[in-house]
């Protein structure tokens, strides 16, 4: 293999797609001159070959971010997710309460699901089951020990700050007069009409609803302006498809537990346990590994290219 067929080995997952090493290239040209020519014939080599090699890229180094924030601020900003997360089970219990009890009705109350994930994806918050897919990426493409320490801090606060965010929030809702008696029963309805589900329903919905998401974070840096619309888009078929979701599940199921319909087992074992195995099978064990599969496919054409 020659020199340039090496470079390109090595920076295929940690490299650049063609716009922006032409833009690093800028900046390196104007501290070491004597470098263009080389850096010219490596600039090729360090071209993404695939649309989906440049997504794994950008979600990579944002992943790679992530993963060096200091945790404070992910717990920080993982609260402020969960209390924004609420904002889900807020917007569909209103509707909830206003609208008739029929399909049209379902089907339009699904719509307040969207808010949340609208909420936190444009704020850039931190949401445990985005973290299943863009963290992942930095540790799948250099598994070490120091990457999975950072994954297992990362996950670990970005969780615990979500359910603490979204229990504040319930417990905010279940006490303090913000809404009717009529949202009040909308608000215990719906955490109901979810904990029908059986721990392995819960499960295997979970499983899809971390798909799901997985999903919404891939096609995000290709969104452009219609990053709303596929945000809602996804989110409102996790809704009416019922897929159970670990954050915004959290304040419905907390909400249960304030009113006394359920108790902590019922919180932990039928809902938070198997919800939260799902989410991360689909996000990462699933998508996630399936993607960078793809990826690394592209990598070996890339590299028997320049050999």
């Amino acid at each position: 293999m020659d020199e340039d067929a090496k470079h390109a080995n090595d920076d295929f997952e940690g490299g650049l797609d063609a716009e922006a090493a032409s833009e690093q290239d800028g900046r390196e040209d104007s501290e070491d001159a004597k470098r263009q020519p080389r850096r010219a014939e490596n600039n090729e080599a360090r071209e993404l070959p695939s649309q989906a090699a440049a997504v794994h890229q950008r979600l990579r180094m944002d992943g790679q971010k992530e993963l060096a924030r200091g945790s404070m601020a992910l717990l920080l900003s993982a609260v402020a997710a969960g209390i924004s997360m609420s904002f889900s089970m807020v917007a569909r219990g209103v509707m909830h309460a206003k609208l008739p009890d029929s399909d049209v009705g379902f089907l339009v109350e699904c719509l307040g699901y969207t808010i949340g994930f609208i909420a936190v994806i444009l704020a850039r918050q931190q949401l445990f089951t985005e973290n299943t897919v863009t963290a992942v990426l930095p540790v799948m493409s250099h598994p070490t020990r120091h990457n999975f320490g950072s994954l297992g801090r990362l996950w670990s606060v970005v969780l615990v700050g979500n359910l603490a965010g979204a229990t504040l929030s319930a417990i905010t809702f279940m006490y303090m007069p913000m809404f009717d008696d009529a949202t009040h029963k909308s608000f215990i309805s719906l955490g109901e009409h979810m904990m029908e589900n059986s721990p392995y329903e819960m499960f295997a919905k979970a499983i899809l609803a971390g798909w799901m998401i997985a999903t919404l974070v891939w096609l995000i840096p290709a969104a452009g302006q219609a990053k709303v619309w596929v945000i809602i888009i996804i989110t409102y078929v996790m809704a009416i498809g019922e897929f159970t979701h670990i954050v915004v599940g959290a304040s419905e199921a907390v909400y249960l537990l304030l009113a006394g319909n359920i108790g902590w087992s019922e919180l932990l074992f039928q809902f938070g346990l198997p919800t939260l195995v799902g989410n991360v099978i689909g996000g990462t064990f699933i998508f996630a590994l399936i993607s960078h599969a793809q990826i690394r496919g592209d990598k070996d054409i890339s590299i028997k290219d320049q050999t």
